[in-house]
């Protein structure tokens, strides 16, 4: 596993209350008291912090928002899609799964990591190549969410959703030329939804294999949503319809 950081008050605090093994922790605390409290309870877990100044935080820092604080651990684990499965079944839920199909913008998957987690979602589904992976950037964007939601990284999307749907799961991918509403969209049943890419949209594969494309009415003069503001828009209508 290789050296991973996380930046930013909430993704440090977030990351020491979960137990992820943390080397050591970067913090500027000086006259700041909630620095000053995460460096008092780094140290009670044992974690080496070393105080510094903002100019070698903003030379180490990946996000430019560090906030005062990098912390050092391994690389997150990802998870499979059969584990976000399991969750649901030990939850006793229908599953619930976000597909990125190459979102390039971090800020973007960490704020649908944070929706999901919101949400009750059962992962996060992220391919290996041309796409956003877990950096700093989107750990600190998901405000810590990231600790809470499991990550699948896949070899290819359009085979991933293949086998979801082969296990029983409804695949809408979300489209501003869908042929349905996202309020005609069944999200209550076994449900994977798919957000494209911030400047082409879903991937021709992809597209071609989704059950349904669906559409987020838009009353104003723009013709779509920033891809994590349509993720949040149609996970809260799962919501809803899974609240009864």
């Amino acid at each position: 596993m290789t050296e991973h950081r996380i930046e930013g008050r909430n993704a440090v605090i977030e990351a020491m209350r979960v137990g992820r093994e943390i080397d050591k922790i970067l913090i500027n605390s000086e006259g700041d008291s909630t620095l000053g409290h995460i460096a008092a309870k780094a140290r009670d877990l044992g974690i080496t912090v070393v105080k510094t100044d903002r100019r070698k935080l903003d030379s180490l820092s990946e996000t430019g928002s560090h906030q005062g604080v990098i912390a050092f651990v391994a690389a997150t684990t990802y998870a499979t899609v059969e584990d976000m499965l399991e969750l649901a079944r030990e939850r006793g839920e229908k599953p619930l799964i976000v597909i990125c199909d190459e979102l390039s913008d971090p800020h973007n998957l960490g704020a649908i990591v944070r929706t999901a987690d919101a949400a009750g979602a059962h992962g996060v589904i992220i391919p290996k190549r041309r796409s956003a992976t877990l950096t700093a950037t989107v750990a600190k964007a998901s405000a810590g969410a990231i600790e809470h939601v499991l990550i699948a990284k896949v070899p290819n999307i359009t085979a991933t959703i293949k086998e979801l749907k082969e296990q029983g799961i409804w695949v809408y991918g979300a489209a501003a030329e869908g042929s349905q509403s996202m309020y005609k969209a069944d999200f209550a049943d076994a449900a994977a939804i798919v957000i494209g890419n911030e400047g082409e949209g879903l991937g021709r594969l992809v597209r071609e294999n989704c059950d349904v494309l669906v559409s987020i009415p838009m009353k104003g003069g723009m013709s779509s949503l920033n891809a994590s503001n349509a993720a949040a828009v149609l996970l809260y209508e799962a919501v809803r319809q899974r609240i009864g």
